[in-house]
């Protein structure tokens, strides 16, 4: 009927003019709505589901309210960091403040939700690698030297958790760890206020707590069981990280100052001595990371062995990176010298060997300054010694330069191989193994060629580390003979040669 009556009283043209006006009409009525009530309005409330694996084999399903978004604009981030045990890597994981996590079952309710259950809380701690324990704690850290303790302060309804660490990277060997202190790590309610410690001094930089005691002193030790797994853990902070130090020895610390102060730009804290103090810090790392010996494996970590001898050479401002950069023709050859083990007993033999076959050699024993050692071993294309701490400074070598390591009697191989052999590779050092016979060892004057020390090292010790140690490598000195040892110099001169060759071409 309304059509019949449009289309007496208009045209058609009119008819479409009335139908666009029509239109424009409501558009701007509806605007004009939302405009009037637009403060009335505000947005609802969402769910964001998460999944969020605990582990392996104990897989859970996390819902987590989060608060409408105009609430979260003024709510400071937190982030945690989940440590998988598996693969010992880290997950960054970036959370706001103020958010209530719950967790459910398979059991629903009745308006069709699953059941809520409390949320399994991520240890803080990580006690299930091969050599070193050590803590990731994030929030209110409050260290209370009197009490040798870490507590992390949380919200109410937290359950307690604690954990004692002895912050040193060789957890394995019970001799070195009995001289390491023993850290309490544990969690405290924040309505527990007579249980927690008020803070005396605050730091804004995060911190790292590690002990300078257990096998300290001895250079390979110093480096591979502190120093190394030091860089490892704080390299990624850039020098913003704060050093706490337990069992100081001031000794050390003066020894290494250069590395320790390329690590970090805040002063050390001997924090034994700190009795009635309690230090606050935004997180704190308590022990160090160790990936083996002399390594750093790149699978699990951002850097490399290769990174840290860049970092040895910026510390100690040596010069030659590598072995191309040399200042004369002839190659140079260091032989370390030892006063009181595994002695050579004829170095000056050897050196003239080195010498006939066109090296500069030089005859000299490491000394507690590292900064000379350092820059010694850099002007160095070759070094030669018997299995022994003083190897570890050929951390300092250039690249490309030969290590040509002497095993002594008493199947020495695998040690020599595991602590210089490998690493040596990822170093970019060449490595050449020169195993003594039985002539050229002093132990023949100690023992008859028939003894089981000659015929069967493993009964004769039967893997004690004392009995090893005290016979093979505490007892043997080494003549070397030179006829024999003359086609290893030659290998390493071709070795270098080689490696010049390449980087010409």
């Amino acid at each position: 009927m309304y059509i019949t009556i449009l289309a007496r009283s208009f045209s058609k043209h009119e008819q479409k003019r009335l139908g666009y006006g029509a239109f424009l009409a409501c558009l701007f009525i509806a605007l004009s709505f939302s405009t009037v009530f637009k403060p009335y309005l505000g947005p609802l409330p969402i769910l964001n589901l998460r999944l969020s694996i605990m582990g392996a084999g104990h897989g859970m399903y996390a819902v987590k309210e989060t608060m409408p978004s105009h609430e979260q604009e003024n709510t400071t981030a937190k982030s945690e960091i989940v440590v998988d045990n598996a693969k010992h890597d880290e997950i960054q994981v970036t959370k706001p403040a103020k958010v209530e996590t719950k967790t459910w079952n398979n059991a629903t309710s009745c308006i069709g939700f699953p059941e809520l259950v409390a949320e399994v809380v991520k240890p803080l701690c990580d006690t299930t690698g091969p050599r070193t324990n050590f803590c990731d704690v994030k929030g209110d850290v409050r260290v209370q030297p009197s009490s040798s303790s870490v507590m992390l302060v949380t919200s109410a309804g937290d359950n307690r958790s604690s954990w004692k660490i002895r912050p040193y990277a060789r957890k394995e060997d019970k001799e070195a760890m009995s001289s390491v202190k023993e850290w309490l790590v544990r969690t405290a309610s924040s309505l527990e206020n007579n249980a927690i410690p008020r803070c005396t001094r605050n730091h804004t930089a995060p911190a790292v707590l590690f002990s300078a005691k257990g096998y300290s002193g001895n250079h390979f030790h110093d480096f591979n069981d502190i120093l190394i797994p030091l860089y490892l853990t704080s390299r990624k902070f850039d020098r913003n990280v704060q050093f706490l130090v337990t069992d100081n020895q001031p000794w050390w610390i003066t020894k290494f100052r250069k590395i320790i102060d390329n690590l970090s730009r805040y002063e050390i804290i001997d924090i034994d001595h700190e009795k009635t103090e309690v230090h606050c810090f935004p997180s704190l790392t308590l022990g160090l990371r160790r990936h083996g010996e002399l390594t750093i494996d790149p699978a699990r970590s951002a850097y490399t062995m290769k990174d840290f001898r860049t970092f040895l050479r910026s510390s100690y401002s040596l010069k030659r990176r590598s072995v191309v950069q040399v200042a004369s023709a002839k190659p140079r050859l260091l032989i370390v010298a030892r006063q009181q083990t595994r002695r050579f007993k004829n170095a000056d033999s050897i050196a003239r060997a080195a010498r006939q076959l066109g090296f500069e050699v030089i005859v000299a024993e490491p000394s507690m300054d590292v900064q000379a050692v350092a820059a010694l071993v850099n002007s160095c294309d070759v070094v030669v010694g018997v299995h022994g701490a003083g190897l570890t400074n050929i951390l300092f070598l250039p690249d490309e330069a030969v290590l040509v390591q002497v095993v002594p009697v008493g199947n020495v191989e695998w040690i020599s191989r595991q602590y210089f052999g490998e690493p040596s590779k990822a170093m970019d050092i060449g490595y050449l193994e020169y195993k003594v016979s039985l002539k050229e060892s002093s132990l023949i004057e100690q023992y008859p060629l028939d003894h089981i020390v000659f015929k069967d090292p493993m009964a004769f010790h039967k893997g004690n580390w004392g009995k090893f140690k005290s016979v093979y490598l505490d007892k043997q000195d080494l003549k070397l003979d030179i006829k024999r040892f003359r086609p290893t110099l030659v290998r390493a001169l071709e070795l270098l040669r080689e490696h010049r060759d390449r980087s010409v071409w």
